[in-house]
Order: C-alpha cells, then structure tokens, then sequence
C-alpha cells in the first residue's frame, strides 16, 4: 500500500478491502502525508467503536444509516449527511441500514497503512 503513496490515481476496483471487525471492511484510498480518504463498508449490526485520534475527520455517508456518537451527542445519520470529529474527540457508530461511510483524514492515518 505504502508504494500507492501521494498517486495522483486511485481506482477502487484496485484496492482489496480490508476486515477489520465482523461486519466492516475498509479500504485506504488515495493519501499522502497531509489527508487521507477511506471507504468503509457495513453489514447492519456492524459497530465501529468508539474511540478516538489526533486527527481531524470528516466523514460522507454515501448510503445506509447509522446511529453515530460524536463526544456526548447521538444522532441517525443517512445519505447525503456528513459529519466532523475535531482531533481527539471520542466517537463511534452503529450500522442499522447497511451502508458505506467516507472518511477524510487530515494528516493521513500512518496506522492505516503496513
């Protein structure tokens, strides 16, 4: 993945999907040192837990629905809506119609990538 670095190409069909929870698979877009795009795919029932990180993101749900906590605050979200998790602030979801969320990192998520 590292050799994909700072392409000014990044075709989908391309990249393998990743598990990274029962449910939910990733895959890491195009990236350099300064952002990243991510899709994440779920099944219903998927969880991507909470937690946080020293990056800002801002996520694009492009179908489904998802029970989304951002700090002390839930909501549904569903195409169409989008949403910001400021550095370090905890947050995590809940696949309740199966769907696809795009993350934007900024920088970059080192972790994502081996």
């Amino acid at each position: 993945m590292i050799e994909r670095k700072c392409n000014n190409w990044c075709f989908n069909k391309d990249v393998e999907a990743e598990v990274t929870a029962p449910g939910l698979s990733r895959k890491v877009l195009a990236f350099c040192d300064e952002a990243m795009v991510v899709e994440n795919t779920f099944e219903v029932g998927a969880i991507g837990s909470m937690h946080s990180h020293p990056h800002t993101q801002i996520t694009y749900v492009v179908k489904g629905a998802f029970r989304y906590t951002i700090g002390e605050e839930t909501y549904v979200v569903k195409a169409g809506d989008t949403l910001l998790k400021q550095n370090s602030v905890m947050h995590g979801c809940e696949c309740i119609e199966a769907g696809i969320l795009v993350d934007f990192f900024t920088p970059m998520r080192e972790d994502f990538i081996k």
